[in-house]
């Protein structure tokens, strides 16, 4: 049976005509000036060749300044269309919406381990709602890896040692498949998954279909006891409550952003970035926390509110 031929990948995503609308144009230019190089090309071959027995000795070229400054403005004047607008598109397709519903996602030799903030675990594959924007928080347990949704037209490495993300809305229900993008190794071919969009209505019917395991706060509360933090944070050690999102003073003075990529390195190398006004005791966990560990950790320490803020919050009119 023959399908029918697709200039581009079908599209499923908010994002996904924005970049095509962005490559159609850089097509447009390319094709146009490197049509023109052509022409010109061709043109001066033909009409200004030696032709034989002319021994005629050719004129002194004369410079046209303003034909020079036109072509440099014009041509510089498109390649800074070019830059703002991929820049922007680009600077759009990192920073998902606050309402953008986390997913965890662990690359593997070769497979892809996702698990939903519900507690639901999946092995290559992927449900969402149309309509919910979704991030994806991204690492890898072995070598770098490539998270590749074609018709979503989102693509990022994914990193050993440190957390990337993506995000997307899917605005119609389909399956879309996805790929490891960077080779990995002999099991490359065999990294691909699927995007399954649902009608929110069908998602919810789901998640409820499914037997869920504990969601990765509670087990990261669990991990938390286990590994004796309970015992020096808020004491010895700067609280947790609230900790996701704020801004932290370090020994130094400077700044940071308590987000996923700071939680992480200050629990594998807790020396690397210390708190200002605390004695730097607290021992690395680099050999002793798996990847999905660490990410039921970041879950529960994400859970954690600071119950002055809350309470600010649920006081204001």
């Amino acid at each position: 049976m023959l399908t029918a031929f697709r200039l581009f990948p079908e599209t499923g995503s908010t994002i996904a005509k924005h970049v095509d609308h962005l490559f159609i144009f850089l097509l447009i230019v390319s094709g146009a000036i490197t049509l023109l190089v052509f022409v010109l090309i061709m043109t001066f071959a033909l009409r200004y060749r030696r032709r034989r027995g002319d021994k005629t000795i050719p004129p002194a070229t004369r410079t046209y300044t303003s034909l020079e400054l036109t072509w440099t403005i014009v041509t510089f004047c498109l390649a800074m269309v070019m830059f703002a607008w991929g820049a922007k598109l680009y600077a759009r397709m990192f920073d998902p919406p606050d309402s953008a519903m986390v997913v965890y996602v662990v690359a593997k030799q070769w497979m892809w381990k996702i698990q939903h903030p519900e507690g639901h675990r999946e092995i290559n594959e992927l449900h969402v709602p149309v309509g919910q924007p979704v991030k994806l928080v991204m690492s890898s347990q072995d070598v770098i890896h490539d998270f590749f949704v074609p018709a979503f037209r989102i693509k990022h490495d994914v990193l050993p040692g440190r957390y990337t993300s993506l995000w997307f809305t899917a605005t119609k229900p389909g399956s879309y498949h996805f790929f490891c993008s960077q080779y990995c190794g002999a099991g490359h071919a065999d990294m691909v998954g699927q995007v399954i969009a649902m009608e929110p209505s069908r998602y919810e019917a789901w998640l409820a279909g499914t037997a869920p395991e504990q969601t990765p706060a509670d087990a990261g509360a669990k991990l938390f006891v286990k590994f004796g933090c309970a015992g020096c944070h808020g004491v010895n050690a700067p609280t947790l409550a609230g900790l996701y999102r704020s801004q932290v003073t370090l020994q130094d003075g400077s700044q940071v952003t308590a987000d996923e990529r700071y939680i992480r390195d200050s629990i594998l190398d807790s020396t690397s970035q210390v708190v200002q006004g605390y004695a730097p005791v607290m021992p690395s966990y680099r050999s002793q926390v798996s990847e999905v560990q660490m990410m039921q950790l970041l879950e529960y320490i994400k859970s954690l509110k600071d119950p002055a803020a809350e309470e600010g919050r649920i006081k204001k009119p």
